[in-house]
């Protein structure tokens, strides 16, 4: 969403939404051919099974992946393509995380934040980097492994079901459909209105209603995470998730009017 505020106001976003799905879907179905063929070609050449050499998170992509390169013809070739690739899909997102933030601090503030958006954006890219140097060192594989189940995964199934109840039953279909009418010249479907409204919406609530009651203590291996440092990823998890009820308390105590006829 910050970067399709960018632009036009009559951009045809929804052959945009339709690329990016099939797109997301072909690179999806492609990456999971990729995983399990390499996957199969290191069980076949160790002689053990798929469940013993898969491994998740960075296992998978530092250890196994580069085990099976190193035993392919032209391994040096490959182990280039494939390090680049990681090197690019790093890059990749950062600057999609990175633009969410600048984008809508600078939209808030624009005359503190958005008139030198540059060192604004410097100041963001050293925080960034000085909070991921714990994660290069020797138990850097923990950190990880702790920021990846707490940081991502319920915070964001969460705001984006926010996201999508504000829209969709909040703000309404009504004004989506006339909004949509005005940028494109003709209103939306039947089936983006039954997207929109129910399935969108409930599928996310129920996945993420359906993570938080398959939570099992977290594990790397055989070492258990201690209680501190689960105490310490969920609070991470809320960090993220406390920003949308604080910010709502926050414009609603500086707008005018009640909860219903807020001017």
């Amino acid at each position: 969403m910050a970067l399709a505020s960018y632009n036009p106001f009559d951009n045809n976003f929804f052959r945009d939404a339709l690329l990016t799905s099939f797109i997301n879907f072909f690179a999806s179905f492609l990456s999971g051919l990729v995983v399990f063929s390499v996957l199969g070609y290191l069980s076949y050449i160790t002689g053990k099974g798929i469940a013993d050499v898969a491994q998740d998170g960075p296992g998978l992509v530092f250890v196994a992946y580069p085990t099976a390169i190193a035993t392919m013809p032209g391994s040096q070739f490959w182990s280039v393509l494939f390090f680049i690739m990681l090197a690019s899909l790093g890059l990749d997102s950062t600057f999609g995380g990175l633009e969410a933030i600048l984008t809508a601090i600078s939209d808030e503030w624009p005359l503190v934040f958005g008139r030198h958006r540059k060192l604004f954006c410097l100041g963001i890219c050293l925080y960034c980097f000085l909070g991921s140097l714990p994660t290069t060192t020797y138990g850097g594989q923990y950190v990880i492994t702790l920021l990846d189940f707490f940081g991502p995964t319920i915070a964001i199934l969460f705001i984006v079901f926010v996201e999508a109840a504000a829209m969709c039953w909040f703000y309404g279909v009504k004004r989506i459909s006339a909004d949509v009418n005005k940028m494109l010249g003709h209103k939306p479907g039947p089936f983006w209105i039954i997207c929109w409204v129910c399935i969108s919406p409930v599928f996310i609530l129920v996945i993420f209603i359906l993570t938080l009651a398959n939570y099992r203590p977290l594990e790397l291996g055989t070492y258990v995470f201690p209680q501190w440092s689960v105490a310490l990823g969920w609070v991470l998890t809320f960090s993220s998730i406390i920003c949308i009820p604080a910010y709502m308390i926050y414009r609603l105590a500086i707008m005018r009017g009640s909860l219903w006829t807020v001017d």
